[in-house]
């Protein structure tokens, strides 16, 4: 296989299937359908909720945390702040003893600033009920800890940024980023989904081969942890694409992104050489089992 058959064969791998993608959808309108029909006397299961995370980016390899947006009347807002003591609180609540009408045998429970719904099938749902600000775009949200909160995210201005510059940049940073996924999940590497497109717009911003295709896919690899590993240990946050929220690092990802740099520039050695069984060899060593053999 010549290395763009390879690297496109591990991106299709990396993409979830049509069943789990309609699987995930017929959920979310269920739970969807659930709140808009108790907060708002509407019968829609689409309106109002928003794919936020990961999963809203596009840019995940596999369904786990499902994370959605429920938008709700501003009505709701006033009430719950003005409760004296953590409205927040009693907010959730009540979005939670919604949804158990729908999933009343589903595992519902709260953290604080989500009410998550856990399937026997591993998929977690976690939802955030939110009211939309005057902008337009971004959500307050309340967050029940220290007595209760309010906070704003703007994760729509972050999914727009992210799908124009995967649309300019020839479908490479969504691949890229799911590319990453697969690496910290083989390396066990301590980022978040955020962090990982954050670091992933910000290295193709600046990469000369960004417009190219899978061709370029090993050089890519070499280059993105070569800038990886060459951030700042002590720098703490980045800022988001879109909505430049503060994305906050998690743990040391520099020596293993060391590491797998110098396996990938060993890997670039053996496809000079035309030793593709011993390149494959380590570029599976840096992105697991999905990497064709």
């Amino acid at each position: 296989m010549s290395i763009s058959e390879k690297f496109s064969t591990f991106c299709s791998a990396l993409r979830m299937s049509g069943d789990v993608v309609s699987n995930v959808s017929y959920r979310a309108k269920q739970i969807t359908k659930r709140v808009n029909s108790d907060f708002r006397g509407l019968d829609s299961d689409t309106s109002y909720s928003l794919f936020v995370g990961s999963y809203g980016r596009g840019t995940d390899i596999f369904v786990s945390d499902i994370d959605m947006i429920i938008q709700l009347p501003y009505e709701l807002y006033e009430k719950y702040n003005g409760y004296q003591t953590n409205g927040q609180s009693a907010l959730l609540q009540a979005v939670r003893d919604s949804i158990k009408k729908t999933y009343s045998t589903t595992h519902i429970g709260g953290d604080g600033q989500v009410v998550k719904l856990n399937f026997t099938d591993g998929i977690c749902y976690e939802i955030v009920p939110a009211f939309i600000n005057k902008d337009g775009e971004s959500f307050t949200y309340p967050d029940t800890n220290d007595g209760g909160k309010w906070k704003v995210t703007n994760p729509k201005a972050e999914i727009k940024e992210i799908n124009s510059a995967n649309n300019h940049w020839n479908k490479n940073l969504k691949r890229l980023c799911r590319m990453a996924r697969a690496w910290k999940d083989k390396w066990d590497v301590p980022i978040g989904g955020l962090l990982i497109d954050t670091l992933a717009y910000n290295f193709l911003k600046q990469w000369e081969h960004k417009d190219k295709s899978f061709t370029y896919y090993d050089w890519m690899t070499r280059d993105f942890f070569a800038y990886l590993k060459d951030q700042d240990p002590d720098k703490n946050y980045w800022l988001a694409p879109g909505s430049s929220q503060y994305v906050w690092r998690k743990g040391k990802f520099e020596y293993k992104a060391l590491r797998c740099y110098n396996i990938a520039v060993e890997a670039l050695d053996y496809e000079r050489d035309n030793m593709s069984a011993s390149a494959n060899l380590k570029w599976r060593e840096i992105y697991g089992t999905k990497f064709p053999s």
